[in-house]
């Protein structure tokens, strides 16, 4: 439906979004790593970290050889392991626009726990929809779904530029693309609940988002902001011109933004 491209909202109370990084960075090497990798090799990966329903149910269990971690831990491992680049970079490139202000709003360590439990509730998601399926579950969009509906609950006002359609791009107010956006999870569940992409996990990871932002949240961070804050050290800024004065950067209020397998469910 749309790519963000970028969001004007400034960091507040961290200095860098290193969990943001780490994980971005994690995902990446990950993917390098089983690119490098056989054919052969780099579907043992998927199958020894992907999330497998009918295992984690009692249906059917892993050939031997085949188990990397232990079944529980792949409700965390599968999301970091991608079939492809553009299934890595579509759920990075969220990850990058909206992932800082979440962890901006949590800290360091109480977003990375979001992020996970996000990634588990995905994969629990999935798994209760589809308790008999042999199919790996690889990929962070779970986990991304959920750093979406937290995103969305703090900052709907905020301006992100999109890509609509990979064609067209527009600075529009956060509510309106990721609103659609998460409606189109909920919309595609119901009419395609067994496709190659979980729709499953995202709404698991959209629910668990919308939830843990309420308690995970710093004291005194309010939901649905109606305006972006700059920080207190831009605004005594004697420096400062207009665009920042106003709540934006003005080095970015000036920048104009421009294989699957069928065997795999891809988050």
């Amino acid at each position: 439906m749309f790519i963000p491209l970028h969001d004007a909202n400034t960091l507040k109370h961290i200095k860098v979004q290193w969990v943001t990084l780490a994980l971005i960075a994690l995902n990446i090497a990950v993917w390098l790593l089983t690119s490098l990798e056989s054919e052969q090799a780099a579907q043992a990966t998927t199958v020894g970290l992907g999330y497998i329903p009918a295992i984690a149910f009692g249906h059917a269990v892993l050939a031997q050889g085949l188990e990397i971690v232990p079944e529980p831990l792949t409700y965390l491992t599968y999301a970091f392991v991608h079939t492809g680049f553009w299934h890595l970079a579509g759920n990075m490139i969220f990850l990058w626009v909206f992932g800082d202000n979440v962890e901006d709003a949590m800290g360091h360590l109480r977003f990375l726990i979001f992020y996970l439990v996000c990634a588990a509730a995905g994969a629990l998601c999935h798994g209760l929809l589809t308790m008999t399926s042999e199919a790996p579950l690889v990929g962070a969009s779970g986990a991304v779904s959920g750093v979406v509906a937290a995103y969305v609950m703090l900052h709907p006002r905020v301006r992100v530029w999109v890509l609509v359609f990979f064609r067209v791009p527009l600075p529009l107010p956060a509510f309106v693309p990721l609103l659609l956006w998460i409606g189109q999870q909920f919309f595609m569940l119901a009419i395609a609940p067994d496709g190659d992409v979980s729709w499953g996990a995202h709404v698991g990871g959209i629910l668990a988002g919308a939830f843990l932002i309420l308690v995970l949240r710093r004291p005194g961070v309010p939901l649905f902001d109606r305006q972006i804050v700059t920080p207190r050290a831009v605004r005594n800024d004697p420096g400062a011109g207009p665009a920042i004065a106003a709540g934006t950067d003005a080095r970015t209020a000036q920048r104009f933004p421009w294989g699957r397998r069928k065997t795999t469910t891809l988050t």
